[in-house]
């Protein structure tokens, strides 16, 4: 269809006209404006200047998107290129949601839902897509540049020399795929999340962050040929075979911000519909700094179950074991403990899968079970090495079970972890890999259970008052709860919506005495070993994690989602 000259006036933008350009662009499989573009022959800032008068809405050129001040913490960077939107706010404060398509009623419907309840409507303007991603291009430009984002390539398999990828690629002449995985990762550590999750379904490949323990879905992007050149992205980032997609393939790499080396371990798994990946996020420089001042008190443990805590780690041999799900803590709280005993009268040996925290005057030793360095090996080699306190990150097998256990009967401190749901199940986790039972019961001093909850945000807290249905369901009654301060975030930007903000360990502790001991070694059932728990005085997770409700810090949702 040739190009005819329109005034354009918003009189201009008939019915007639609009029909005919939808039923080009649904010949030519275009969008809607780059066929109108094509029925009036008007310049892109003409057409947008007229629609925006049609639809009584503002149009934003390129002056307009450079004096306004993008809020990625309210809608993120990734969704917004994704997407084509952007949520900003002029010199006087008022906030302007940007539309790069104004025939999408669905995204801006999403995008006031995503604000949530606002003081005043924001402002509806539109701008012409090739400006949106110029404006982006040019934040992003100003964003690395403020957060320092700077690295080479350089080749490598192992932990110490793991690739260390750039993100200047981010914007420029980069492909989207490279684009849209510079951002995710960029967007992921602003947001300080643990993982990245994308995950390929039908046409689809959605994003996702674990943000304080929880899956946070972050955007989607469609069509089955980019969800496979993400993930592809990925491999060659983490130097994996790009062309293996049958099987699961783990790999590393790094990213240098700031002058320090994120670490990011990478995990691709095949699906049905193409290829999964999985990146966790390790700011070892960071967690070097938290490590030097981290202490028991800051890991938000009631005062019961600290002196609990640092009276295990004060004992002179025998063993302390922390257990919990994957994500609950357990490597921070021996760290906690490691650091208030260190006084640099002892030799101290660790021994991680992988070393998370660098602790000055400690001997860390990394797992590498490619170079034959496992647990059981390091362990044995450890106790040639003259320690006094030893931390073994993780005990999953009967090897490693059993060298520590005689470590800690051998005159030893050994810190180490588990996986168990609770304090009694730890016994039946050590006895089934074959652990003698009274050889167990003699090394253990205690065990410490722990959960991390997450908090009500701070700066959206507010009163609520739960159903007794709610209050059945979690094993309360009115008259318990009397004198309760029951509050919940309503979402903010603060915490993207989430209504929480930041965590704290709850925690039981069980401390063994001669008759723990000797129910233990003579293999009592487990509701013996809890009556007498329960008379030794050990207060459950759940009780714990209750007193959070009581003061208002959380949420019986959160606790049932935590501690059941």
């Amino acid at each position: 269809m040739n190009a005819v000259a329109f005034d354009p006036t918003p009189d201009a933008l008939t019915p007639e006209l609009l029909a005919s350009a939808r039923t080009l662009a649904a010949q030519g499989e275009l969008r809607l404006l780059a066929a109108l573009a094509q029925v009036t022959g008007w310049t892109p800032d003409v057409l947008m200047q007229a629609l925006a008068r049609r639809a009584g809405c503002v149009h934003a050129g390129m002056r307009e998107l450079q004096a306004l001040v993008p809020e990625f913490e309210r809608i993120t960077y990734p969704e917004c290129v994704a997407r084509g939107v952007l949520v900003a706010r002029d010199a006087d404060g008022r906030r302007h949601v940007v539309l790069g398509d104004p025939f999408d009623d669905e995204l801006e419907d999403w995008a006031l839902r995503r604000l949530g309840p606002q003081p005043a409507p924001p402002v509806i303007a539109f701008a012409h897509p090739d400006d949106l991603q110029a404006s982006f291009t040019q934040q992003e430009r100003q964003l690395r540049a403020m957060d320092g984002f700077e690295g080479e390539a350089a080749a490598g398999g192992d932990e110490e020399v793991a690739a260390v990828i750039t993100l200047s690629t981010i914007s420029g002449d980069a492909s989207p795929v490279v684009k849209l995985v510079n951002s995710t990762i960029y967007d992921a550590l602003k947001l300080q999340a643990s993982d990245i999750h994308l995950e390929c379904d039908a046409g689809c490949l959605h994003v996702s962050y674990r943000i304080d323990g929880v899956l946070v879905p972050i955007t989607q992007v469609h069509g089955d040929q980019m969800a496979e050149q993400v993930v592809s992205r990925i491999k060659v980032m983490a130097e994996l075979d790009i062309a293996e997609r049958r099987t699961p393939q783990d790999g590393r790499f790094k990213v240098r911000v700031n002058g320090r080396e994120i670490d990011f371990r990478v995990s691709v798994m095949p699906n049905i519909f193409g290829e999964d990946a999985v990146l966790r996020l390790l700011d070892r420089q960071s967690l070097t700094e938290q490590a030097k001042s981290l202490r028991l008190d800051h890991l938000g443990l009631d005062a019961h179950t600290m002196t609990q805590v640092r009276r295990l780690a004060a004992k002179p041999h025998g063993m302390l074991l922390v257990t919990g799900p994957t994500g609950s803590g357990k490597t921070t709280t021996l760290y906690g403990a490691i650091t208030e005993i260190h006084t640099g009268r002892d030799k101290i040996v660790t021994i991680e899968d992988p070393v998370e925290y660098r602790l000055p005057r400690v001997l860390q030793i990394p797992v590498n079970e490619k170079k034959g360095l496992t647990f059981a090996r390091g362990l044995r080699s450890i106790l040639r090495h003259d320690p006094d306190k030893i931390m073994v990150g993780e005990i999953r097998d009967n090897e490693t079970a059993q060298i520590a256990v005689q470590a800690a009967l051998t005159g030893h401190l050994v810190f180490t972890t588990v996986h168990a749901n609770n304090v009694f199940d730890v016994v039946g986790r050590f006895v089934h890999m074959g652990v003698d039972a009274y050889s167990f019961a003699a090394a253990l001093n205690g065990v410490v259970a722990q959960r991390l909850l997450r908090m009500n945000c701070p700066h959206c807290a507010r009163p609520v008052e739960p159903s007794a249905d709610e209050l059945e369901a979690a094993g309360l009654d009115a008259e318990r709860v009397r004198g309760w301060t029951f509050r919940a975030g309503a979402g903010c930007g603060h915490c993207r919506g989430a209504g929480y903000k930041g965590r704290k360990a709850v925690a039981e502790v069980l401390v063994l005495d001669d008759t723990m001991r000797e129910l233990i070694a003579g293999r009592a059932p487990i509701s013996a070993l809890k009556e007498r728990a329960a008379g030794m005085g050990l207060r459950p997770v759940l009780a714990t994690a209750l007193d959070w409700v009581a003061r208002g810090e959380t949420t019986l949702e959160e606790v049932a989602r935590v501690a059941g």
